[in-house]
């Protein structure tokens, strides 16, 4: 079912491969990143896939038009959005000084196949219902989404450290990604009982 929601889910996930390409054409990781127009771009079009997160469903609710396409294509193009970017980020900072980018990455994807893997589960035996969505899950994804945002951005924002409020983020975001997992799980253990 093609409904503008599901065009508008769509065409984040299409939008990734740009994404990608506009990481490699951005300037070499420096310890004293300066600004430039390729590391703009690329945090914009990361913005404009984000968006793309919440207007799909925003539009999906508003206009009614909720479909088990758009249910199953939206988490997919979530996990997708932010395991690319997340991959791309430990690809570019430095791994010996920078190694808790990929500590963080490395928890969040897990986390992200467990849920989803836990979810398909749910679902082959009617229970898909009882790890839908927390709110929870909804605050992670959103300081995921700035988290990385900053990181991808580098350069002072606004006179505001980049990096530094991209860590602090990123940080937060593997500790919400870790309890909104235990919270899904814990969901998932009850309807066993």
């Amino acid at each position: 079912m093609m409904t503008l929601p599901n065009i508008i889910t769509l065409s984040r996930i299409l939008l990734i491969p740009a994404f990608v390409f506009l990481y490699y054409l951005q300037p070499a990781y420096s310890e004293t990143p300066i600004f430039t127009w390729m590391n703009l771009y690329l945090t914009g079009a990361y913005a404009l896939i984000s968006i793309t997160d919440y207007l799909d469903g925003y539009l999906a609710r508003k206009l009614n038009l909720t479909s088990k396409l758009g249910a199953f294509l939206d988490p997919v193009a979530d996990k997708l959005m932010v395991s690319t970017a997340l991959i791309l980020l430990v690809d570019f900072y430095p791994s010996a000084s920078h190694w808790y980018i990929g500590i963080c990455a490395l928890v969040i994807i897990s986390r992200e196949i467990l849920v989803s893997a836990l979810r398909e589960w749910m679902g082959t035996i009617g229970q898909r219902s009882n790890v839908a969505v927390a709110f929870i899950g909804k605050v992670k994804t959103l300081v995921q989404i700035f988290a990385i945002l900053f990181l991808l951005y580098q350069p002072p924002f606004f006179g505001l450290p980049s990096f530094k409020i991209g860590v602090i983020l990123l940080f937060a975001a593997t500790i919400l990604t870790l309890y909104s997992g235990f919270i899904y799980l814990q969901a998932a253990l009850k309807s066993l009982k």
